[in-house]
């Protein structure tokens, strides 16, 4: 008597070994989208903070008034950042565009805020 139900069907070396390649690579691929999403994320908003204030001190904004609005758009900011880098297909885009965008958001504060100094 033969029991066909608990048999299963038989599988290819080739389809077995990719199960597991993909598996082994999981970590890494979501580490750095963490990493991406934490500290790109932060670098990104910490640019947009750094532009938003000095740009609505520039425009005549009280300075502490544009702290506290830069900040609250900052943290709105990164929520939208963070749950982006998650949803975005390639992770090497996302860490070029976070730190990228935080980098020239930051020089451009920067300029302004020696502008206004100067």
């Amino acid at each position: 008597m033969t029991d066909t139900a608990t048999t299963a069907p038989p599988v290819s070396a080739g389809a077995a070994g990719a199960g597991r390649r993909s598996a082994r690579g999981l970590p890494w691929a979501l580490l750095s989208r963490i990493g991406a999403a934490v500290l790109g994320g932060y670098a990104f908003c910490w640019g947009f903070i750094a532009l938003a204030h000095s740009g609505l001190y520039a425009l005549g904004m009280p300075f502490h008034d544009g702290e506290h609005l830069s900040a609250i758009l900052g943290v709105l900011l990164y929520l939208v950042v963070f749950l982006w880098t998650f949803a975005a297909r390639r992770t090497g885009v996302t860490w070029a565009v976070l730190l990228a965008g935080g980098g020239v958001m930051t020089g451009a504060a920067a300029l302004i805020q020696r502008a206004l100094l100067g």
